[in-house]
């Protein structure tokens, strides 16, 4: 069916149409669903990559969201259980322009519906995904509610009512909801065709502990390649618990949700790891969290930065050469430079809006990066910062 327009608000489904997107304004855009089937709440938002969806669709940062696609082929080589970055707790569903076209890849053991209705997340065709991604650039990421009925019956009352009563990201701590509960070795290394997940033993390495806070499993491996022997510990885990792994250091990861909630519990756990001098690397929520414990504040951002493509340029502290990194970003907040203490020096920049996306700590090896380093997807300009954290360690 033809893409719907963002100021059509038709009371009853139209022909053909079994998919719905509804927007806590009262907006309603009807579609093609697929995948699984029901209504699901969050924030709507967006993101530019072409390839990569099934590692977007499972990275943990995404829980409470509905991802738009604004690459208009989604779908096409299909999915497998190697591109997952987790099992479970990523977007609640995935918006695109044309409905998913059979796989064309060798790698490929499911089509794109099939794997989503396996996972619980809902997929909506047909909508005008340039509109719905100007919409949310011009007035900010809304709340909605995405549903798919293969029957085409929808009560649009009662999905406005659930858009316009969920409460949204901002002071919202989703990371416990996607955080691993026990505590555990990480031995998979990186990929090859043909191989597979490599398997390290640890051996000698420094150990490192991770806080999982929604971590992407690439992270682990990202650590494991560079050197680092893994603990995963759950986000609730306290300083004791961290302290009594021995650890060399320790990286907080990203996760969904706003940092500034997650923090009631995580940051006094940093503060007591930045007081013992314990090296720290942390991203996306790390990275927030581990500014918000040296006194900087975190500010939910317009739109939010969601894609492999990226610039960000080095220039502060140890990262000063000026070089500009292309990067993959998943991040509806951010930390606010005007608000850095002193001592604490901003390390890269955005070169879309000049938003802070690293810091680091004058005196302690401490530091951290608002993008994803490990990609999956997106470049790989940034695993230096894997080699640079664990190089560091003792």
């Amino acid at each position: 069916m033809a893409p719907a327009s963002p100021l059509a608000n038709p009371s009853a489904a139209p022909s053909g149409a079994t998919g719905v997107l509804v927007l806590a304004d009262g907006t309603v855009l009807w579609g093609v669903g697929y995948g699984a089937a029901g209504a699901a709440v969050g924030e709507i938002c967006f993101n530019t990559s072409m390839t990569g969806y099934q590692e977007i669709l499972t990275d943990p940062s995404y829980a409470g969201q509905v991802v738009t696609f604004t690459f208009p082929h989604i779908g096409n080589v299909g999915a497998n259980p190697e591109d997952m970055e987790r099992g479970v707790h990523g977007a609640v569903g995935a918006i695109t322009r044309e409905l998913p076209t059979q796989p064309s890849n060798f790698r490929s053991v499911q089509t794109l519906p099939e794997w989503m209705a396996e996972q619980g997340v809902i997929g909506l065709a047909g909508i005008d995904t340039r509109a719905l991604t100007r919409r949310i650039r011009d007035a900010g990421a809304p709340n909605g509610v995405i549903a798919h009925s293969p029957d085409g019956k929808f009560d649009t009352d009662e999905l406005l009512a659930m858009a316009r009563s969920w409460p949204g990201l901002e002071g919202l701590d989703l990371a416990k909801d996607v955080s691993r509960t026990d505590t555990g070795d990480w031995t998979g290394g990186a990929w090859t065709l043909g191989h597979g997940y490599a398997t390290e033993d640890g051996g000698e390495r420094p150990h490192v502990v991770a806080i999982d806070y929604g971590a992407k499993d690439n992270i682990f491996r990202n650590l494991v390649k560079a050197g680092a022997r893994v603990t995963v510990v759950p986000a609730t885990a306290s300083l004791d618990e961290v302290l009594g792994h021995q650890p060399a250091g320790v990286f907080l990861s990203n996760g969904p949700g706003d940092p500034a909630a997650t923090g009631d519990y995580a940051v006094p756990v940093i503060k007591g790891l930045l007081e013992r001098d314990v090296p720290i690397f942390g991203i996306c929520l790390g990275h927030q969290m581990l500014g918000i414990a040296v006194g900087a504040k975190t500010v939910k951002m317009h739109q939010g930065h969601r894609g492999a493509n990226h610039p960000v340029q080095r220039v502060g502290g140890d990262f000063a050469d000026g070089v500009v990194e292309i990067t993959s970003m998943n991040h509806g907040f951010a930390v606010d430079a005007a608000t850095l203490p002193a001592g604490v020096v901003e390390t890269h920049k955005s070169l879309f809006d000049g938003s802070n996306c690293g810091i680091a700590i004058t005196g302690k090896n401490a530091f951290s990066v608002q993008y994803h380093p490990e990609a999956s997807p997106g470049p790989q300009d940034s695993f230096y910062l894997f080699e640079k954290f664990v190089g560091g360690l003792k």
